[in-house]
């Protein structure tokens, strides 16, 4: 028994088919649920009911996944619907009995994450409440967004440095005017881990270090950016916003209150190991039980970060496989026409965006690489507009 636990061990990670697979199914489905939420995002819509929508939807389908077999499989939601508005930075997800509804011109972020057996991927997206192009400042934080999202893509590579992503997307944004906001860590992903050891800064500073670290093979990292035009010092203003929480599984105190009690043993039965919204909980008590659960450290919050009215804020996340053959970005979600006030001249800037991800070998599709120069410009116009497509739409 101990040979084949130690063989399974070994097999866990992306050196496994079925592993592979379990990642990409997840990515399918995670793609879809923000082609849903995206979908259903209209004025006076009420942001609580998008969220449930976008996690029932994976409940649904991975319901529908590894149903007969033997051995159960853990699956479903790995980090709940957020739908963060405006100068919300991001982790919005409201009780049932918040009224909040969206409104013609909002900036919406999208987040959304997703398991089975354990194996994550995550995405985040940006959407304006508008028909036609975006345009000025909002445009110009989706493009800062964007575009350094795609050249972390091709720095998250075997043989590269988390310090070499930190930098570079810095000055993605800076090229835009924009800021790339403190406090983002982009983490590597393990089965039942959302939040690796393996962590790339958004923004280094004295307050916040993280230890050097060298990307590999066979690894996977959910890659998170936040742009802001405005300071990228995002603010706790409300900790009743708070509604997402992890257990923190190396924690344990014995809790006083009887309602803290009851919470924190549902917590352990239906949330032992993902983030989870306070929604999935009985509300009155979860209100009163929380607050001790965290103040004793059994619980990590999400808080809900502001920066300040009037600042734009664009989100974009993406889990990549560091497989033999390239990096393979598995969610993604293709943004509306941005019409941006900033074109990328930079050189090291189209350097990055002209390098090849060489996912796809097979087949003989879509080249990845053309001439060096005419690709360059090319992905800095592109990056600009679009998406270049997502190894979820291959």
């Amino acid at each position: 028994m101990s040979d084949e636990e130690t063989k399974e061990e070994k097999e866990l990670d992306l050196t496994s088919p079925e592993v592979v697979t379990k990642y990409k199914s997840a990515a399918e489905i995670i793609n879809k649920a923000l082609q849903l939420v995206v979908s259903e995002c209209k004025p006076n819509a009420k942001v609580v009911d998008l969220c449930e929508k976008g996690d029932a939807f994976i409940r649904e389908q991975t319901g529908n996944m590894y149903k007969n077999v033997k051995k159960k499989i853990e699956r479903g939601v790995a980090f709940p619907t957020c739908i963060s508005v405006n100068n919300t930075v991001c982790h919005f997800s409201p009780l049932a009995s918040d009224e909040m509804v969206l409104r013609e011109g909002d900036i919406l972020k999208i987040d959304m994450g997703c398991h089975i057996d354990g194996f994550i991927v995550v995405a985040a997206h940006t959407h304006v409440l508008q028909e036609g192009p975006v345009t000025g400042r909002a445009a110009d934080v989706i493009a800062a967004a964007n575009t350094a999202a795609e050249v972390a893509l091709r720095l998250v590579r075997p043989g590269k440095k988390n310090k070499d992503v930190t930098d570079a997307v810095q000055k993605v944004a800076a090229a835009y005017d924009c800021k790339i906001v403190e406090g983002v860590l982009s983490h590597q992903l393990k089965q039942f881990v959302i939040d690796g050891n393996k962590v790339i800064l958004s923004v280094s500073s004295p307050e916040t270090r993280v230890d050097d670290a060298e990307f590999e093979e066979n690894e996977v990292y959910a890659v998170d950016i936040v742009t802001s035009t405005g300071e990228g010092k995002p603010r706790l203003l409300d900790e009743r916003q708070t509604t997402i929480y992890k257990r923190a599984v190396d924690k344990n105190y014995h809790l006083k209150m009887k309602a803290s009690r009851f919470i924190f043993s549902e917590i352990n039965q239906k949330f032992p190991i993902m983030p989870f919204t306070a929604r999935a909980l009985e509300e009155k008590r979860a209100r009163l039980g929380l607050v001790e659960c965290v103040n004793h450290d059994l619980l990590q919050p999400y808080p809900v970060l502001h920066e300040k009215p009037g600042d734009y804020v664009a989100h974009i996340k993406f889990s990549v496989l560091l497989m033999p053959n390239g990096s393979d970005r598995v969610t993604s979600h293709s943004l509306q026409e941005l019409q941006p006030t900033k074109t990328i001249d930079d050189p090291e800037i189209k350097a990055w965006l002209a390098l090849g991800t060489k996912t796809k070998k097979k087949g003989g599709g879509k080249k990845k690489k053309g001439k060096k120069g005419e690709k360059a410009d090319e992905s800095a116009d592109a990056m600009d507009a679009t998406l270049n497509g997502g190894a979820s739409e291959e």
